[in-house]
């Protein structure tokens, strides 16, 4: 399940913090600037509002973190998420098995990240697309998702990541808002 929260100004922060759990107040609190402290917390949020609604969990999630510093959360192993934002919105993925989440500001294309992060077949389908911005996004967006899925992380070497066999991929526009995410999971058996 997807749950995704463009209100990040709306709330009130302080409220908030004193909401949430010791250890996600620390991490929001060495945000230097409100924005990251607010989309901290915001995922968070989310993040209990998803563990309440899809499994009636009511407590703060704790977080254990993996070998590449994937979080999972203490004592609830079959549960699986992720947490993304960027400026204009802030997204949470929850699901029975692994699952990545992206999501991305539209901003200015620049070929020379393009041409850095991405193979030739995507440069191609960024050219021929009539908004190269999002269909940039688009593809980076598939790649952090895949890879926050594993729990690497953004790795030196961009352009090897998709095709990612073995995942589907469920890409959302928000063009009118200026964001585009992803949802990355393993396939099932049931998948076409």
């Amino acid at each position: 399940m997807v749950y995704i929260d463009e209100h990040i100004s709306n709330f009130d922060l302080k409220t908030a913090l004193a909401d949430i759990s010791e250890q996600r107040r620390e991490q929001a609190l060495r945000f230097r600037y409100e924005l990251g402290q607010r989309t901290c917390v915001l995922a968070y949020l989310l993040l209990k509002k998803a563990l309440r609604q899809e499994y009636g969990i009511t407590e703060n999630p704790l977080f254990e973190y993996g070998e590449h510093g994937k979080p999972a959360i203490v004592g609830h192993p079959e549960i699986h998420f992720n947490l993304s934002h960027c400026r204009e919105a802030v997204a949470c993925a929850v699901s029975n098995r692994p699952v990545g989440i992206d999501v991305e500001s539209v901003r200015e294309y620049k070929d020379s990240l393009a041409r850095y992060t991405m193979n030739d077949d995507e440069l191609r389908t960024i050219a021929a697309a009539g908004r190269p911005d999002a269909a940039f996004i688009r593809l980076w967006t598939m790649k952090e998702a895949a890879l926050k899925l594993t729990g690497r992380g953004i790795t030196d070497n961009m352009k090897t990541v998709l095709p990612a066999t073995g995942l589907t991929f469920t890409t959302v526009e928000r063009l009118e808002r200026n964001y585009i995410y992803t949802v990355c999971e393993e396939r099932t058996s049931y998948d076409f």
